[in-house]
Protein backbone atom coordinates (compact mmCIF):
# COMPACT_ATOMS: atom_id res chain seq x y z
CA UNK A 1 0.00 0.00 0.00
CA UNK A 2 1.50 3.32 -0.95
CA UNK A 3 0.59 6.87 -1.99
CA UNK A 4 2.48 8.56 -4.79
CA UNK A 5 2.88 12.37 -4.74
CA UNK A 6 3.40 14.50 -7.88
CA UNK A 7 7.16 14.59 -7.05
CA UNK A 8 7.39 10.79 -7.59
CA UNK A 9 7.80 10.23 -3.86
CA UNK A 10 6.13 7.05 -2.62
CA UNK A 11 4.79 6.70 0.90
CA UNK A 12 5.24 3.02 1.66
CA UNK A 13 2.59 1.85 4.11
CA UNK A 14 1.78 -1.40 5.86
CA UNK A 15 -0.39 -3.43 3.45
CA UNK A 16 -3.36 -5.61 4.31
CA UNK A 17 -2.13 -7.98 7.03
CA UNK A 18 -5.50 -9.37 7.99
CA UNK A 19 -6.95 -8.66 11.42
CA UNK A 20 -3.62 -8.02 13.07
CA UNK A 21 -3.05 -4.65 14.76
CA UNK A 22 -0.10 -3.14 16.60
CA UNK A 23 2.33 -5.59 15.00
CA UNK A 24 5.94 -5.05 16.16
CA UNK A 25 8.69 -4.09 13.71
CA UNK A 26 11.47 -6.60 14.47
CA UNK A 27 13.97 -5.70 11.73
CA UNK A 28 14.67 -2.76 9.41
CA UNK A 29 16.81 -3.53 6.35
CA UNK A 30 17.30 -0.04 4.90
CA UNK A 31 18.35 3.47 5.93
CA UNK A 32 17.93 6.91 4.32
CA UNK A 33 19.97 7.11 1.13
CA UNK A 34 19.85 3.39 0.37
CA UNK A 35 18.95 2.41 -3.20
CA UNK A 36 16.44 -0.45 -3.44
CA UNK A 37 14.97 -2.52 -6.23
CA UNK A 38 11.34 -3.49 -6.59
CA UNK A 39 10.49 -6.36 -4.20
CA UNK A 40 13.56 -5.79 -1.98
CA UNK A 41 12.68 -6.34 1.69
CA UNK A 42 12.28 -3.10 3.63
CA UNK A 43 11.17 -4.19 7.10
CA UNK A 44 10.07 -7.35 8.92
CA UNK A 45 6.91 -7.47 11.05
CA UNK A 46 6.11 -10.26 13.49
CA UNK A 47 2.58 -11.11 14.58
CA UNK A 48 1.58 -13.97 16.86
CA UNK A 49 1.01 -16.16 13.78
CA UNK A 50 3.65 -15.21 11.25
CA UNK A 51 6.76 -13.19 10.44
CA UNK A 52 6.24 -10.98 7.38
CA UNK A 53 8.56 -9.00 5.11
CA UNK A 54 7.22 -5.80 3.54
CA UNK A 55 8.83 -5.39 0.09
CA UNK A 56 9.56 -2.23 -1.89
CA UNK A 57 6.73 -1.40 -4.33
CA UNK A 58 9.18 0.07 -6.85
CA UNK A 59 12.85 0.79 -7.44
CA UNK A 60 14.18 4.00 -5.92
CA UNK A 61 16.04 5.63 -3.03
CA UNK A 62 14.91 5.65 0.59
CA UNK A 63 14.21 9.25 1.53
CA UNK A 64 13.34 8.95 5.21
CA UNK A 65 12.33 6.30 7.72
CA UNK A 66 9.18 6.76 9.81
CA UNK A 67 9.67 3.72 12.05
CA UNK A 68 12.36 1.93 14.04
CA UNK A 69 12.81 -1.54 15.50
CA UNK A 70 10.31 -2.04 18.32
CA UNK A 71 7.63 0.28 16.91
CA UNK A 72 4.15 -1.18 16.51
CA UNK A 73 2.28 -0.70 13.25
CA UNK A 74 -1.07 -1.60 11.69
CA UNK A 75 -2.51 -1.62 8.18
CA UNK A 76 -1.95 1.82 6.64
CA UNK A 77 0.89 2.88 8.96
CA UNK A 78 3.58 4.77 7.03
CA UNK A 79 6.92 2.92 7.10
CA UNK A 80 9.09 5.19 4.94
CA UNK A 81 9.11 7.42 1.90
CA UNK A 82 10.75 6.29 -1.30
CA UNK A 83 11.91 8.55 -4.12
CA UNK A 84 11.15 6.44 -7.17
CA UNK A 85 13.42 6.32 -10.20
CA UNK A 86 12.15 7.37 -13.63
CA UNK A 87 10.85 3.96 -14.67
CA UNK A 88 9.04 3.39 -11.44
CA UNK A 89 7.52 6.84 -11.42
CA UNK A 90 6.11 6.37 -14.87
CA UNK A 91 4.18 3.22 -13.98
CA UNK A 92 2.78 2.68 -10.46
CA UNK A 93 3.51 -0.74 -9.03
CA UNK A 94 0.79 -2.95 -7.57
CA UNK A 95 0.30 -3.04 -3.84
CA UNK A 96 2.92 -5.37 -2.34
CA UNK A 97 2.06 -8.00 0.20
CA UNK A 98 3.96 -8.87 3.35
CA UNK A 99 6.08 -11.98 3.11
CA UNK A 100 6.11 -14.84 5.62
CA UNK A 101 9.51 -15.99 6.79
CA UNK A 102 10.99 -18.02 9.61
CA UNK A 103 13.86 -18.33 11.90
CA UNK A 104 15.04 -21.35 9.87
CA UNK A 105 16.05 -19.07 7.00
CA UNK A 106 19.69 -18.36 6.84
CA UNK A 107 20.03 -14.63 6.33
CA UNK A 108 17.55 -11.99 5.46
CA UNK A 109 17.97 -11.21 1.80
CA UNK A 110 15.77 -9.17 -0.49
CA UNK A 111 12.26 -10.40 -0.97
CA UNK A 112 13.03 -11.30 -4.57
CA UNK A 113 15.04 -14.24 -3.27
CA UNK A 114 12.12 -15.64 -1.29
CA UNK A 115 9.74 -18.36 -2.53
CA UNK A 116 6.62 -17.50 -4.51
CA UNK A 117 4.63 -14.88 -2.60
CA UNK A 118 1.26 -16.26 -3.52
CA UNK A 119 -1.95 -14.58 -2.38
CA UNK A 120 -1.23 -11.55 -0.18
CA UNK A 121 -3.67 -11.95 2.69
CA UNK A 122 -3.63 -15.77 2.65
CA UNK A 123 0.15 -16.14 2.71
CA UNK A 124 0.63 -13.42 5.32
CA UNK A 125 -1.42 -15.37 7.86
CA UNK A 126 -1.11 -18.92 6.47
CA UNK A 127 -4.85 -18.60 5.91
CA UNK A 128 -6.28 -21.91 4.66
CA UNK A 129 -8.17 -22.38 1.45
CA UNK A 130 -11.81 -23.22 2.14
CA UNK A 131 -14.68 -24.52 0.08
CA UNK A 132 -18.31 -24.55 1.21
CA UNK A 133 -20.62 -27.51 0.75
CA UNK A 134 -24.40 -27.01 0.68
CA UNK A 135 -25.99 -26.78 4.14
CA UNK A 136 -27.38 -30.12 5.31
CA UNK A 137 -31.14 -30.59 5.22
CA UNK A 138 -31.23 -31.25 8.96
CA UNK A 139 -30.76 -27.57 9.64
CA UNK A 140 -27.15 -27.84 10.86
CA UNK A 141 -24.42 -25.42 9.80
CA UNK A 142 -22.72 -25.46 6.43
CA UNK A 143 -19.67 -27.69 6.05
CA UNK A 144 -16.32 -26.09 5.21
CA UNK A 145 -13.51 -28.10 3.67
CA UNK A 146 -10.27 -26.68 5.08
CA UNK A 147 -7.28 -27.08 2.78
CA UNK A 148 -3.56 -26.29 2.93
CA UNK A 149 -3.09 -22.67 1.80
CA UNK A 150 -0.49 -21.32 -0.63
CA UNK A 151 2.84 -22.20 1.06
CA UNK A 152 5.16 -21.19 -1.79
CA UNK A 153 7.23 -23.79 -3.63
CA UNK A 154 7.15 -26.32 -0.81
CA UNK A 155 5.58 -29.72 -1.49
CA UNK A 156 5.10 -32.84 0.62
CA UNK A 157 5.42 -30.85 3.85
CA UNK A 158 5.07 -33.05 6.98
CA UNK A 159 2.26 -32.52 9.48
CA UNK A 160 4.12 -32.37 12.81
CA UNK A 161 1.26 -31.51 15.18
CA UNK A 162 -2.55 -31.62 15.22
CA UNK A 163 -4.33 -29.41 17.75
CA UNK A 164 -7.93 -30.57 17.28
CA UNK A 165 -10.04 -33.72 17.12
CA UNK A 166 -13.54 -34.43 15.79
CA UNK A 167 -16.12 -32.69 17.98
CA UNK A 168 -13.82 -29.85 19.06
CA UNK A 169 -15.19 -26.34 18.78
CA UNK A 170 -12.86 -23.73 17.28
CA UNK A 171 -12.86 -19.97 16.80
CA UNK A 172 -11.51 -18.07 13.78
CA UNK A 173 -7.69 -18.12 13.69
CA UNK A 174 -7.38 -20.99 16.19
CA UNK A 175 -4.46 -23.21 15.14
CA UNK A 176 -5.62 -26.48 13.55
CA UNK A 177 -2.38 -28.16 12.50
CA UNK A 178 1.32 -27.31 12.24
CA UNK A 179 3.33 -27.99 9.07
CA UNK A 180 7.12 -27.98 9.01
CA UNK A 181 9.19 -27.48 5.85
CA UNK A 182 12.99 -27.32 5.69
CA UNK A 183 12.92 -23.60 6.39
CA UNK A 184 9.72 -22.75 8.23
CA UNK A 185 7.12 -24.01 10.68
CA UNK A 186 3.59 -22.89 9.82
CA UNK A 187 0.39 -23.03 11.83
CA UNK A 188 -2.75 -23.42 9.69
CA UNK A 189 -5.57 -21.50 11.44
CA UNK A 190 -9.31 -22.05 11.32
CA UNK A 191 -10.96 -19.88 8.61
CA UNK A 192 -14.12 -19.50 10.70
CA UNK A 193 -15.82 -20.63 13.90
CA UNK A 194 -17.33 -24.09 13.98
CA UNK A 195 -17.04 -27.69 15.08
CA UNK A 196 -14.47 -30.10 13.65
CA UNK A 197 -16.43 -32.77 11.82
CA UNK A 198 -13.73 -35.02 10.37
CA UNK A 199 -9.91 -35.05 10.31
CA UNK A 200 -8.34 -35.96 6.97
CA UNK A 201 -4.69 -36.01 8.13
CA UNK A 202 -2.59 -37.44 10.95
CA UNK A 203 0.83 -36.59 12.36
CA UNK A 204 3.50 -37.65 9.87
CA UNK A 205 1.34 -37.23 6.76
CA UNK A 206 2.85 -35.10 3.99
CA UNK A 207 0.69 -32.42 2.39
CA UNK A 208 0.95 -29.77 -0.32
CA UNK A 209 -1.06 -26.72 -1.33
CA UNK A 210 -4.72 -27.73 -1.70
CA UNK A 211 -4.52 -30.91 0.40
CA UNK A 212 -7.62 -31.32 2.57
CA UNK A 213 -6.87 -31.05 6.29
CA UNK A 214 -10.33 -31.42 7.83
CA UNK A 215 -13.99 -30.54 7.49
CA UNK A 216 -15.55 -27.89 9.71
CA UNK A 217 -19.26 -27.61 10.46
CA UNK A 218 -20.26 -24.02 11.12
CA UNK A 219 -23.27 -22.13 12.56
CA UNK A 220 -25.91 -24.68 13.70
CA UNK A 221 -23.26 -27.25 14.55
CA UNK A 222 -21.67 -24.88 17.02
CA UNK A 223 -24.96 -24.67 18.95
CA UNK A 224 -25.06 -28.48 19.18
CA UNK A 225 -21.53 -28.58 20.46
CA UNK A 226 -22.35 -26.16 23.27
CA UNK A 227 -24.70 -28.79 24.71
CA UNK A 228 -21.59 -30.94 25.39
CA UNK A 229 -19.17 -28.84 27.44
CA UNK A 230 -16.46 -31.47 27.34
CA UNK A 231 -16.42 -31.38 23.53
CA UNK A 232 -17.01 -27.68 23.06
CA UNK A 233 -14.03 -26.24 24.93
CA UNK A 234 -12.19 -23.98 22.47
CA UNK A 235 -8.98 -25.71 21.45
CA UNK A 236 -7.05 -22.47 21.34
CA UNK A 237 -7.62 -21.64 25.03
CA UNK A 238 -7.72 -24.90 27.00
CA UNK A 239 -8.05 -24.71 30.77
CA UNK A 240 -6.18 -27.56 32.45
CA UNK A 241 -7.71 -28.78 35.70
CA UNK A 242 -5.95 -28.05 39.00
CA UNK A 243 -5.05 -31.72 39.25
CA UNK A 244 -3.25 -31.58 35.93
CA UNK A 245 -1.18 -28.48 36.47
CA UNK A 246 -0.43 -25.86 39.15
CA UNK A 247 -1.54 -22.25 38.74
CA UNK A 248 -0.11 -20.83 35.51
CA UNK A 249 1.88 -18.10 37.23
CA UNK A 250 3.53 -20.58 39.60
CA UNK A 251 4.27 -23.10 36.84
CA UNK A 252 5.94 -20.55 34.63
CA UNK A 253 8.19 -19.32 37.40
CA UNK A 254 9.05 -22.82 38.62
CA UNK A 255 12.55 -24.19 38.20
CA UNK A 256 12.76 -26.45 35.12
CA UNK A 257 12.30 -30.18 35.59
CA UNK A 258 14.38 -32.07 33.05
CA UNK A 259 12.13 -35.13 32.82
CA UNK A 260 8.76 -33.39 33.17
CA UNK A 261 6.29 -34.38 30.40
CA UNK A 262 5.03 -31.72 28.01
CA UNK A 263 1.43 -30.59 28.62
CA UNK A 264 0.18 -30.52 25.02
CA UNK A 265 -2.89 -28.39 25.77
CA UNK A 266 -0.93 -25.78 27.73
CA UNK A 267 1.84 -25.86 25.08
CA UNK A 268 -0.77 -25.04 22.44
CA UNK A 269 -2.11 -22.10 24.47
CA UNK A 270 1.32 -20.55 25.11
CA UNK A 271 2.02 -17.15 23.54
CA UNK A 272 4.80 -17.94 21.04
CA UNK A 273 5.44 -17.77 17.30
CA UNK A 274 5.47 -20.96 15.16
CA UNK A 275 9.27 -20.88 14.85
CA UNK A 276 9.71 -20.70 18.63
CA UNK A 277 7.18 -23.53 19.06
CA UNK A 278 9.24 -25.66 16.66
CA UNK A 279 12.45 -24.83 18.53
CA UNK A 280 10.86 -25.72 21.88
CA UNK A 281 9.36 -28.92 20.46
CA UNK A 282 12.78 -29.96 19.15
CA UNK A 283 14.33 -29.54 22.60
CA UNK A 284 11.35 -31.07 24.44
CA UNK A 285 10.56 -27.86 26.33
CA UNK A 286 7.03 -27.26 27.67
CA UNK A 287 6.24 -23.65 26.76
CA UNK A 288 3.62 -23.53 29.53
CA UNK A 289 6.48 -23.50 32.05
CA UNK A 290 8.13 -20.41 30.57
CA UNK A 291 7.49 -16.75 31.19
CA UNK A 292 8.00 -14.76 27.99
CA UNK A 293 10.12 -11.63 27.93
CA UNK A 294 8.80 -10.35 24.59
CA UNK A 295 5.93 -7.91 23.98
CA UNK A 296 2.76 -9.02 25.83
CA UNK A 297 4.88 -11.74 27.46
CA UNK A 298 5.49 -13.45 24.12
CA UNK A 299 7.96 -16.31 24.54
CA UNK A 300 11.15 -15.73 22.56
CA UNK A 301 13.82 -18.19 21.43
CA UNK A 302 16.14 -16.69 24.07
CA UNK A 303 13.59 -17.62 26.76
CA UNK A 304 13.65 -21.26 25.61
CA UNK A 305 17.46 -21.30 25.56
CA UNK A 306 17.60 -19.80 29.06
CA UNK A 307 15.18 -22.45 30.33
CA UNK A 308 17.30 -25.27 28.87
CA UNK A 309 20.47 -23.86 30.47
CA UNK A 310 18.73 -23.78 33.84
CA UNK A 311 17.51 -27.36 33.34
CA UNK A 312 21.05 -28.55 32.60
CA UNK A 313 22.36 -26.88 35.75
CA UNK A 314 19.68 -28.36 38.03
CA UNK A 315 20.22 -31.38 40.26
CA UNK A 316 20.52 -34.82 38.60
CA UNK A 317 17.14 -36.48 38.03
CA UNK A 318 16.97 -40.29 37.99
CA UNK A 319 14.87 -42.00 35.33
CA UNK A 320 12.71 -45.08 35.79
CA UNK A 321 15.52 -47.32 34.58
CA UNK A 322 17.96 -45.96 37.11
CA UNK A 323 19.87 -43.95 34.50
CA UNK A 324 20.10 -40.19 34.67
CA UNK A 325 19.21 -37.39 32.31
CA UNK A 326 21.61 -34.82 30.87
CA UNK A 327 21.27 -32.82 34.08
CA UNK A 328 23.23 -35.62 35.81
CA UNK A 329 26.39 -34.03 34.42
CA UNK A 330 26.13 -31.79 37.46
CA UNK A 331 27.10 -28.68 35.53
CA UNK A 332 27.37 -25.42 37.42
CA UNK A 333 24.86 -22.69 36.56
CA UNK A 334 25.90 -20.29 33.83
CA UNK A 335 27.71 -17.37 35.50
CA UNK A 336 25.59 -14.24 35.84
CA UNK A 337 28.04 -11.33 35.92
CA UNK A 338 27.58 -7.57 35.81
CA UNK A 339 30.45 -6.83 33.43
CA UNK A 340 29.89 -3.07 33.71
CA UNK A 341 31.28 -3.02 37.24
CA UNK A 342 34.72 -3.89 35.87
CA UNK A 343 34.78 -1.21 33.17
CA UNK A 344 33.04 0.21 30.11
CA UNK A 345 31.00 -2.26 28.05
CA UNK A 346 28.85 -2.22 24.93
CA UNK A 347 26.06 -4.70 24.28
CA UNK A 348 25.10 -5.63 20.72
CA UNK A 349 22.45 -8.17 19.66
CA UNK A 350 23.50 -11.22 17.69
CA UNK A 351 22.82 -10.99 13.97
CA UNK A 352 19.84 -12.91 12.62
CA UNK A 353 22.13 -15.42 10.89
CA UNK A 354 24.13 -16.08 14.08
CA UNK A 355 20.94 -16.62 16.08
CA UNK A 356 19.70 -19.19 13.58
CA UNK A 357 23.01 -20.95 12.91
CA UNK A 358 23.93 -20.95 16.60
CA UNK A 359 20.92 -23.08 17.52
CA UNK A 360 21.61 -25.49 14.64
CA UNK A 361 25.31 -25.79 15.49
CA UNK A 362 24.50 -26.44 19.15
CA UNK A 363 22.04 -29.19 18.21
CA UNK A 364 24.50 -30.79 15.77
CA UNK A 365 27.38 -30.75 18.25
CA UNK A 366 25.29 -32.27 21.04
CA UNK A 367 23.46 -34.91 18.96
CA UNK A 368 26.21 -36.08 16.57
CA UNK A 369 29.22 -38.04 17.91
CA UNK A 370 31.96 -36.06 16.17
CA UNK A 371 35.40 -37.48 15.42
CA UNK A 372 37.99 -35.56 13.39
CA UNK A 373 40.67 -37.14 11.20
CA UNK A 374 43.57 -34.90 10.18
CA UNK A 375 45.85 -35.37 7.19
CA UNK A 376 48.06 -33.36 4.82
CA UNK A 377 47.82 -32.94 1.04
CA UNK A 378 50.78 -31.98 -1.15
CA UNK A 379 49.32 -29.38 -3.52
CA UNK A 380 52.59 -28.07 -4.99
CA UNK A 381 51.79 -29.04 -8.60
CA UNK A 382 48.08 -28.26 -8.23
CA UNK A 383 48.78 -24.72 -7.00
CA UNK A 384 51.15 -24.11 -9.94
CA UNK A 385 48.44 -25.34 -12.31
CA UNK A 386 45.82 -23.12 -10.62
CA UNK A 387 48.01 -20.01 -11.06
CA UNK A 388 48.63 -20.88 -14.71
CA UNK A 389 44.91 -21.48 -15.29
CA UNK A 390 43.99 -18.07 -13.87
CA UNK A 391 46.52 -16.36 -16.15
CA UNK A 392 45.11 -18.13 -19.19
CA UNK A 393 41.54 -17.22 -18.24
CA UNK A 394 42.23 -13.69 -17.04
CA UNK A 395 39.93 -12.14 -19.64
CA UNK A 396 37.00 -14.41 -18.74
CA UNK A 397 36.67 -12.89 -15.28
CA UNK A 398 36.54 -16.34 -13.66
CA UNK A 399 38.93 -16.71 -10.73
CA UNK A 400 39.70 -20.31 -9.87
CA UNK A 401 40.38 -20.88 -6.18
CA UNK A 402 41.75 -23.99 -4.48
CA UNK A 403 38.23 -24.55 -3.15
CA UNK A 404 36.96 -25.27 -6.68
CA UNK A 405 39.51 -28.08 -7.02
CA UNK A 406 38.59 -29.32 -3.54
CA UNK A 407 34.91 -29.61 -4.51
CA UNK A 408 35.82 -31.60 -7.61
CA UNK A 409 38.15 -33.88 -5.64
CA UNK A 410 35.56 -34.38 -2.88
CA UNK A 411 32.99 -35.55 -5.45
CA UNK A 412 35.43 -38.26 -6.61
CA UNK A 413 36.02 -39.28 -2.97
CA UNK A 414 32.27 -39.37 -2.26
CA UNK A 415 31.79 -41.72 -5.21
CA UNK A 416 34.49 -44.07 -3.90
CA UNK A 417 33.20 -43.90 -0.30
CA UNK A 418 29.37 -43.70 -0.57
CA UNK A 419 28.85 -43.72 3.23
CA UNK A 420 30.01 -40.10 3.20
CA UNK A 421 27.24 -39.23 0.73
CA UNK A 422 24.48 -40.60 2.96
CA UNK A 423 22.16 -39.45 5.75
CA UNK A 424 20.66 -41.20 8.77
CA UNK A 425 16.88 -41.64 8.68
CA UNK A 426 15.94 -43.42 11.90
CA UNK A 427 17.50 -46.87 11.65
CA UNK A 428 18.06 -46.55 7.87
CA UNK A 429 20.91 -45.02 5.92
CA UNK A 430 19.80 -43.04 2.85
CA UNK A 431 22.39 -43.15 0.07
CA UNK A 432 22.18 -40.22 -2.36
CA UNK A 433 22.79 -40.65 -6.06
CA UNK A 434 23.47 -36.94 -6.56
CA UNK A 435 26.44 -34.82 -5.49
CA UNK A 436 25.59 -31.41 -4.05
CA UNK A 437 28.51 -29.84 -2.17
CA UNK A 438 28.09 -26.92 0.22
CA UNK A 439 30.82 -24.44 1.11
CA UNK A 440 30.94 -22.04 4.05
CA UNK A 441 30.83 -18.42 2.92
CA UNK A 442 31.87 -15.61 5.26
CA UNK A 443 29.52 -12.60 5.27
CA UNK A 444 29.33 -9.45 7.42
CA UNK A 445 26.44 -11.04 9.34
CA UNK A 446 27.95 -14.50 9.82
CA UNK A 447 28.58 -17.77 7.99
CA UNK A 448 26.14 -19.22 5.46
CA UNK A 449 26.49 -22.39 3.39
CA UNK A 450 25.53 -22.07 -0.31
CA UNK A 451 25.35 -25.35 -2.23
CA UNK A 452 26.89 -26.17 -5.63
CA UNK A 453 24.33 -28.54 -7.14
CA UNK A 454 25.32 -31.55 -9.30
CA UNK A 455 29.04 -30.82 -8.87
CA UNK A 456 29.83 -34.17 -10.52
CA UNK A 457 28.44 -32.85 -13.80
CA UNK A 458 30.53 -29.65 -13.82
CA UNK A 459 34.16 -28.88 -14.56
CA UNK A 460 36.44 -26.85 -12.31
CA UNK A 461 35.85 -23.62 -14.29
CA UNK A 462 32.06 -24.02 -14.10
CA UNK A 463 32.29 -24.74 -10.36
CA UNK A 464 34.51 -21.68 -9.82
CA UNK A 465 32.07 -19.46 -11.74
CA UNK A 466 29.06 -20.73 -9.75
CA UNK A 467 30.93 -20.34 -6.46
CA UNK A 468 31.71 -16.71 -7.33
CA UNK A 469 28.05 -16.00 -8.05
CA UNK A 470 26.85 -17.70 -4.86
CA UNK A 471 29.49 -15.96 -2.73
CA UNK A 472 28.45 -12.58 -4.15
CA UNK A 473 24.78 -13.28 -3.34
CA UNK A 474 25.77 -14.37 0.16
CA UNK A 475 27.66 -11.14 0.88
CA UNK A 476 24.71 -9.08 -0.36
CA UNK A 477 22.22 -11.13 1.69
CA UNK A 478 20.44 -12.32 -1.45
CA UNK A 479 20.72 -16.09 -1.08
CA UNK A 480 17.36 -17.80 -1.50
CA UNK A 481 16.29 -20.95 0.39
CA UNK A 482 16.98 -23.15 -2.66
CA UNK A 483 20.58 -21.86 -2.79
CA UNK A 484 21.23 -23.46 0.62
CA UNK A 485 19.21 -26.68 0.38
CA UNK A 486 20.04 -30.23 -0.66
CA UNK A 487 23.69 -30.41 0.44
CA UNK A 488 25.32 -33.86 0.69
CA UNK A 489 28.74 -32.82 2.03
CA UNK A 490 30.22 -29.50 3.15
CA UNK A 491 33.61 -27.80 3.06
CA UNK A 492 34.65 -25.15 5.58
CA UNK A 493 37.77 -23.37 4.30
CA UNK A 494 39.68 -20.80 6.33
CA UNK A 495 41.58 -19.92 3.16
CA UNK A 496 44.58 -17.71 3.84
CA UNK A 497 43.42 -16.61 7.30
CA UNK A 498 45.67 -19.05 9.14
CA UNK A 499 45.65 -22.03 11.46
CA UNK A 500 46.64 -25.64 10.91
CA UNK A 501 43.87 -28.04 11.96
CA UNK A 502 40.44 -27.62 13.58
CA UNK A 503 37.20 -29.53 14.22
CA UNK A 504 34.42 -28.33 11.89
CA UNK A 505 30.88 -29.09 13.09
CA UNK A 506 28.87 -31.41 10.85
CA UNK A 507 25.95 -29.78 9.04
CA UNK A 508 23.04 -32.17 9.81
CA UNK A 509 21.59 -34.21 8.17
CA UNK A 510 24.96 -34.65 6.44
CA UNK A 511 27.40 -37.12 8.02
CA UNK A 512 30.73 -35.41 7.33
CA UNK A 513 32.39 -32.06 6.72
CA UNK A 514 35.88 -31.15 5.51
CA UNK A 515 37.84 -28.36 7.18
CA UNK A 516 40.71 -26.74 5.28
CA UNK A 517 43.33 -24.34 6.67
CA UNK A 518 46.06 -22.20 5.12
CA UNK A 519 48.64 -24.07 3.05
CA UNK A 520 52.30 -23.64 3.96
CA UNK A 521 55.66 -24.56 2.47
CA UNK A 522 57.44 -27.32 4.41
CA UNK A 523 60.59 -29.35 3.87
CA UNK A 524 59.57 -32.86 2.78
CA UNK A 525 61.92 -35.84 2.43
CA UNK A 526 61.65 -37.34 -1.07
CA UNK A 527 63.96 -40.32 -0.41
CA UNK A 528 67.13 -38.48 -1.33
CA UNK A 529 66.80 -35.00 0.10
CA UNK A 530 64.47 -32.50 1.69
CA UNK A 531 62.55 -30.47 -0.88
CA UNK A 532 60.18 -27.50 -0.34
CA UNK A 533 56.57 -28.62 -0.86
CA UNK A 534 53.27 -26.74 -0.48
CA UNK A 535 51.21 -28.63 2.11
CA UNK A 536 47.45 -28.19 2.70
CA UNK A 537 46.09 -29.32 6.12
CA UNK A 538 42.84 -31.32 5.97
CA UNK A 539 40.46 -31.81 8.93
CA UNK A 540 37.65 -34.31 8.26
CA UNK A 541 34.88 -34.43 10.90
CA UNK A 542 32.57 -37.44 10.59
CA UNK A 543 29.53 -38.93 12.30
CA UNK A 544 30.86 -41.98 14.16
CA UNK A 545 27.40 -43.62 14.07
CA UNK A 546 27.76 -43.99 10.30
CA UNK A 547 31.51 -43.92 9.60
CA UNK A 548 34.27 -45.74 11.45
CA UNK A 549 37.80 -44.43 11.95
CA UNK A 550 39.43 -46.67 9.33
CA UNK A 551 36.99 -45.55 6.60
CA UNK A 552 37.55 -41.89 7.51
CA UNK A 553 41.33 -42.33 7.33
CA UNK A 554 41.01 -43.95 3.89
CA UNK A 555 38.73 -41.14 2.67
CA UNK A 556 41.16 -38.44 3.79
CA UNK A 557 44.15 -40.30 2.38
CA UNK A 558 42.40 -40.81 -0.96
CA UNK A 559 41.43 -37.12 -1.05
CA UNK A 560 45.02 -36.07 -0.36
CA UNK A 561 46.22 -38.30 -3.23
CA UNK A 562 43.69 -36.70 -5.61
CA UNK A 563 44.86 -33.20 -4.69
CA UNK A 564 48.47 -34.24 -5.24
CA UNK A 565 47.58 -35.43 -8.75
CA UNK A 566 44.17 -34.28 -10.06
CA UNK A 567 44.56 -36.61 -13.04
CA UNK A 568 43.31 -39.35 -10.73
CA UNK A 569 39.82 -37.77 -10.77
CA UNK A 570 39.29 -38.94 -14.37
CA UNK A 571 40.15 -42.57 -13.58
Amino acid sequence: MFFKTPMSTIEVKVPDIGDFKDVPVIEVFVKPGDAVKAEDSLVTLESDKATMDVPAPAAGTVKDLRIKVGDKVSEGSVLLTLEADGASAAKPAPTPAPQPSSAGEAGKGPASSQPDRGKPSDVAQNRPVESRAPAPASGGGSVTTVKVPDIGDFKDVPVIEIFVKPGDSVKPEDALVTLESDKATMDVPAPSAGVVKELKVKVGDKVSEGSVILTLEAAGAATKAEEKPEAAAPTSTPQPSPAQQPARGEAREARPEAAAPVDREAFKAAHASPSVRAFARELGVDLARLKGTGPKERILQEDVQRYVKQALSSAPAATAGGATTGAALGLLPWPQIDFAKFGAVESKPLSRIKKISGANLHRNWVMIPHVTNCDDADITELEAFRVQLNKENEKSGIKVTMLAFLIKACVAALKKFPDFNASLDGENLVYKKYYHVGFAADTPNGLVVPVVKNADQKGVLAIAKEMGELSSKAREGKLGPTDMQGGCFSISSLGGIGGTYFTPIINAPEVAILGVCRSSTRPVWDGKQFAPRLILPLSLSYDHRVIDGATAARFNSFLAALLADMRRTVL
